[in-house]
C-alpha cells in the first residue's frame, strides 16, 4: 500500500515565494509564473507573507540566486518569521542544501510544491500510487552529499506529504527498488482500467475527454452536463482521479465524457510519467474537449501550455472541440476574435451556452459516425436493443417481417452490423 497522505495542515504555514529569470528572458512571463506560484501555495494550505523577484545574468550554481539576494531573503525570513521558502525554479540537491544552511527554514521548489498538492488531494489507491511514484522519481536526481540533512523536513506542513520522511532514509538502490514495486502495482491497476474501458467500448458509445489548464472549470462543466456531483472547487488541481460519466445530448442520444487532471506550466515531468495510465483515458477518446478559461488574463499562455502538452502526448491527430468557459465573467465582444475552430462559448456556472455545446458535439459526432439503414428480420429484434446501446437510432419502424432502423453508427463499428445493412 502507498504511504498514507494527510490532506490537511495542522496550521497555516508562513511562506515566502521567490521568482527569478535571466535578463534576456520574458520578465513579465516570469512574474506571472510567480503569481501562479502564490496560488499554488494557497492551494497547498500556506499563507504567502512576502514575495521576492530577481533578474540574473546567469544562475548561481551554488544557490541558484545571487549571494546578495540570499542575504536579503535571510533577513526577511527572520523579520517575518517565515516557516517555508518556495522557489519558482527547479533546485538541485546541492542548491537546496546550501540555501538551507543560509536560511535555516524548509525550502521547496515549484515541482516539489505541485507534488505536495497532489499528495494532499490523492484519494484513490491508484492516485496515491501515482503521486508516490512521482515523488520518488523527483527525489532521485536530488540525492547528493549531505542531501538528507538539507532536505530533512520533520513534522507536518507543506512538503511533508507522502513518502517524504521515509524517502530521506533511503539510498539510491532502495529507492530504485521501491520505484520498481510501485510501477508493478500501477501496471496491475492499468490493466484493470483497460478492462473497464473495454467494457465501456463494447457499448461503443462515442467517448469525449475533457482536457485543459487546472481550474478551467472541467469538473463543473461535467457536473452540469451529467447531473452528477464530482468534486469541483475554485482551486488548482481539484481533480486528480479520472471520472467517466454518461451525458445525454437529447432523450435518445448519449456520449461518455471523462474528466482528467488539469495541467499547468512547468508541470513536473515525473507527474506526466506517473499519471500515464490515467492519461490513457484521453488518448483513447474519440474527441478532445479542450476547456479554456476565457476570463483568465493569461488565457493565451495557458493555451500555449496545453498545446505543447497535446503535442508531447501525441494527441495532435485527435478531433478537438474548443470550449471557452466562464463567459459570464467577461465582455464577450472582446473575445469573439479567438481563432480556434470548431469552438463554443459556455458558462458551466450559469449553464449559458450548454445547448450550443450539445449541438457542436452532435456536429462532431456526425464526422465520427455514418448514417446507416438497417433491417432486422423477425427473431432478431433483440439486435435493435443492442444497436441502441451502441449508436443513436434516428428512426425505428416495425413491420410484419421485422424492423427497419436508421442509425448513426461509429465508423469503426460499422463492420459489426454489415449483415443487417440495407443498401439504397
Amino acid at each position: 500500500m502507498p504511504n498514507k497522505m494527510h490532506s490537511n495542515l495542522k496550521s497555516r504555514e508562513r511562506v515566502l515565494v521567490v521568482g527569478l529569470c535571466l535578463k534576456d528572458k520574458d520578465v513579465e512571463d516570469a512574474k506571472e509564473s510567480l503569481c501562479e506560484l502564490e496560488d499554488l501555495v494557497f492551494a497547498a494550505g500556506g499563507e504567502v507573507c512576502s514575495n521576492q523577484f530577481q533578474k540574473l545574468d546567469k544562475y548561481n550554481s551554488a544557490t541558484l540566486i545571487g549571494k546578495g539576494k540570499v542575504e536579503e531573503i535571510k533577513h526577511i525570513i527572520e523579520e517575518l518569521k517565515i516557516d517555508l521558502v518556495v522557489v519558482d525554479h527547479r533546485l538541485s540537491g546541492i542548491q537546496n542544501r546550501n540555501l538551507y544552511e543560509n536560511w535555516k527554514v524548509n525550502i521547496l521548489d515549484r515541482s516539489q510544491l505541485i507534488l505536495d498538492i497532489f499528495a494532499q488531494r490523492a484519494q484513490t489507491y491508484e492516485g496515491k500510487l501515482q503521486v508516490e511514484l512521482a515523488q520518488m522519481l523527483d527525489q532521485l536526481p536530488r540525492m547528493v552529499g549531505a542531501w538528507q540533512g538539507s532536505l530533512s523536513r520533520q513534522g507536518g506542513g507543506i512538503g511533508t506529504k507522502g513518502p517524504g520522511e521515509t524517502a530521506l532514509e533511503m539510498d539510491r538502490r532502495r529507492i530504485h527498488n521501491k520505484v520498481k514495486q510501485i510501477k508493478s502495482k500501477l501496471e496491475s491497476v492499468r490493466k484493470t482500467r483497460e478492462q473497464q474501458r473495454n467494457r465501456r467500448q463494447k457499448n461503443d458509445l462515442p467517448t469525449f475527454s475533457l482536457i485543459g489548464y487546472t481550474n478551467s472549470g472541467k469538473s463543473t462543466l461535467l457536473n452540469k452536463l451529467s447531473k452528477s456531483d464530482i468534486y469541483a472547487k475554485d482551486q488548482l488541481f481539484a481533480t486528480l482521479d479520472a471520472q467517466t460519466k454518461k451525458v445525454y445530448l437529447n432523450p435518445t442520444e448519449k456520449i461518455l465524457v471523462t474528466d482528467t487532471v488539469g495541467f499547468i506550466r512547468n508541470l513536473p515531468t515525473q507527474l506526466i510519467e506517473a499519471f500515464k495510465s490515467t492519461l490513457e483515458e484521453s488518448s483513447h477518446a474519440d474527441v478532445l474537449l479542450y476547456i479554456v478559461d476565457i476570463s483568465h488574463p493569461q488565457m493565451l499562455k495557458q493555451m500555449e501550455v496545453i498545446d505543447n502538452i497535446i503535442t508531447d502526448l501525441e494527441w495532435s491527430d485527435k478531433p478537438v472541440l474548443y470550449v471557452f468557459n466562464k463567459m459570464d465573467k467577461v465582455d464577450m465582444a472582446n473575445h469573439l476574435k479567438v481563432d480556434r475552430l470548431p469552438r463554443v462559448f459556455v458558462s458551466a456556472h450559469t449553464e449559458e451556452g450548454l445547448d450550443d455545446f450539445k449541438k457542436q458535439v452532435q456536429s462532431m459526432l456526425e464526422k465520427l459516425t455514418v448514417k446507416t439503414a438497417l433491417f432486422f428480420p423477425r427473431g432478431h429484434e433483440q439486435k435493435v436493443y443492442d444497436l441502441g446501446k451502441r449508436a443513436h437510432i434516428e428512426s425505428h419502424t416495425k413491420t410484419d417481417n421485422g424492423s427497419f432502423c436508421t442509425a448513426h453508427i461509429k465508423k469503426d463499428d460499422l463492420e459489426n452490423w454489415s449483415e443487417f445493412v440495407v443498401e439504397d
